[in-house]
């Protein structure tokens, strides 16, 4: 078996200390799939048959064709390989497989930085954060389609004045949304990239993320309003509501991935989303407004609009959209708005190349 250093493509080989890198990164393999590598990679284009794993591998140790092949998959999934169109593994049928890929001495071995310990940064926290604000983005459609047809002043059906409130409120909730889930998940990243990745961190780094932008809409929102039209509708969703569902959000991915590494996506989401629906119903009752609080305000504000909500304070035997139907649309508005960042966070991170 091979015993010198070799580097081919992105990654770096060294069988004797028994590491294989990509770029600066720790590859995690088992010891006999690293001898197989290693192997593979000290012929250097010829063919290792069968027989020749099962005794410099496996040692004479009884094993199917299949543990070798189930090795051969492992190896190519670590490689970024394609069996169809191999870079590294070819398969010689019946046979065996050979190494592919230009193979050379390595030089010197990176040193150990943060970035390649134990999963400490993630390597583009940009990523992960625009994959939360896309989820961010996905509830808003959802949560402006439930108030679109819960919020029109008349039916959708004889005329377009409906849909034109239905259009309206998609935009708007989206346009929230994703500035919300912009503050939230870049928070949450950024703690992840200086700290630990879902770490506790994330909460702290969630709650600074919504408080920030929170402030900045309400600013900016109530500064328009009255620009336009010489009157602001109160107390929109800002900074306490942005520190709260934040703080939450950021929770539910932390309690998601107690168990280390990336949490599972329906793990993940189902956290995010108990926790989220907690903050969003604590918002009201601390006096704070979500996104249905916000449009009750600006219905109440302005006698003209067409926007009315006392079709969802109907369902909870309230007439227009009193306490309870801001704390059960609050939990629902939470709940929704963090599963969907968070899942979004966690199938970006899963596109990044691991460690």
């Amino acid at each position: 078996m091979a015993s010198g250093s070799f580097r081919f493509e992105r990654f770096r080989l060294d069988p004797h200390d028994r590491r294989l890198w990509r770029d600066d990164r720790p590859v995690d393999l088992n010891s006999r799939y690293l001898d197989a590598l290693a192997l593979l990679v000290g012929e250097r284009g010829r063919l290792v048959s069968k027989d020749r794993f099962l005794d410099e591998v496996w040692r004479g140790v009884p094993v199917t064709d299949e543990a070798l092949t189930q090795c051969i998959k492992t190896l190519r999934r670590h490689l970024g390989d394609d069996a169809a169109r191999p870079r590294f593994i070819e398969t010689v049928p019946k046979h065996g497989y050979r190494f592919i890929a230009d193979v050379e001495p390595a030089g010197e071995w990176p040193v150990d930085r943060p970035a390649a310990k134990a999963n400490r940064e993630w390597s583009n926290p940009l990523l992960t954060a625009a994959g939360g604000t896309i989820g961010g983005g996905m509830a808003g459609l959802i949560g402006g389609i439930f108030y679109g047809f819960a919020g029109a002043s008349q039916p959708l059906q004889p005329g377009m004045g409906a849909v034109s409130v239905l259009l309206v409120l998609l935009c708007l909730t989206i346009l929230v949304a994703l500035i919300g889930a912009v503050g939230v998940a870049l928070g949450i990243a950024i703690a992840g990239h200086f700290t630990r990745p879902w770490g506790p961190w994330s909460l702290a780094g969630g709650a600074a993320g919504g408080l920030i932008v929170g402030a900045l809409t309400k600013l900016l929102g109530l500064d328009a309003f009255n620009l336009l039209f010489g009157q602001s509708p109160g107390d929109i969703t800002g900074a306490m509501e942005g520190l709260i569902l934040g703080g939450g959000t950021g929770l539910g991915a932390w309690l998601a991935a107690r168990k280390g590494g990336v949490p599972r996506l329906r793990r993940g989401m189902a956290g995010a989303a108990v926790s989220g629906a907690v903050a969003g119903a604590i918002i009201p009752l601390l006096g704070g407004n979500l996104m249905g609080g916000s449009l009750a305000l600006l219905a109440s504000s302005f006698p003209n609009s067409r926007l009315r909500l006392d079709r969802i304070g109907s369902l909870f035997g309230e007439e227009g959209f009193g306490p309870i139907s801001q704390v059960a649309t609050g939990a629902l508005e939470g709940a929704l708005f963090a599963a969907c960042l968070v899942g979004g966070m966690i199938l970006a991170r899963r596109s990044l190349p691991k460690d």
